[in-house]
């Protein structure tokens, strides 16, 4: 693949592409944009670096802050007589710490066993194990009974859908449904 440059439409070989994020910019509307580069095209970036501040102004109780980015010397006289830096260090953070040990994982919900008379027949998402349809087949009034009283549809013989999920072709023969 042939990559060109953003900035000047050049050819950018594989060693020499660089990403640019901006993440601020009159122009953006909707969001950080990637702009790609030559490695030398971008070295004037970190020539021309300024020593700014970035901050949030909360005013009153606005639900939305202003960012500003000033520079650092001008911020700096904010403090008058008193030194930034110090004020900057005994300030309280602005959001808690992070915690530096992982929370302890959630206990891995237990496994249910859909080959189960206990379990067979419940409605879900996915595939039917051939487990399961063993376990409907050969207790079809037992799964039915328990499904009924839980509150949970019944596994129908007369439905194609129920027959074929759950591989009950030979005994809805049986059981004279579906006759050809």
């Amino acid at each position: 693949m042939v990559r060109f440059s953003d900035l000047t439409n050049k050819i950018i070989d594989d060693d020499q592409l660089v990403r640019l994020v901006v993440d601020q910019h009159p122009a953006l509307e909707d969001g950080p944009v990637e702009i790609e580069a030559m490695r030398e095209e971008v070295e004037p970036i970190r020539k021309q670096t300024l020593n700014v501040v970035s901050l949030k102004l909360y005013e009153g109780d606005s639900t939305e802050p202003e960012s500003i980015t000033m520079e650092a010397d001008a911020f700096n006289k904010l403090a008058g007589d008193m030194d930034m830096a110090d004020i900057i260090r005994r300030a309280q953070p602005a959001y808690p710490p992070r915690r530096k040990t992982a929370a302890p994982a959630a206990p891995a919900a237990e496994k249910i066993d859909y080959g189960s008379v206990d379990h067979a027949g419940r409605p879900k998402r996915g595939k039917v194990s051939d487990a399961e349809k063993a376990t409907v087949a050969a207790h079809l009034d037992k799964v039915n009974e328990r499904l009924k009283r839980e509150g949970h549809r019944t596994i129908d013989l007369d439905n194609t859908e129920h027959v074929a999920r759950y591989g009950l072709e030979k005994l809805a023969k049986e059981a004279g449904h579906f006759q050809q």
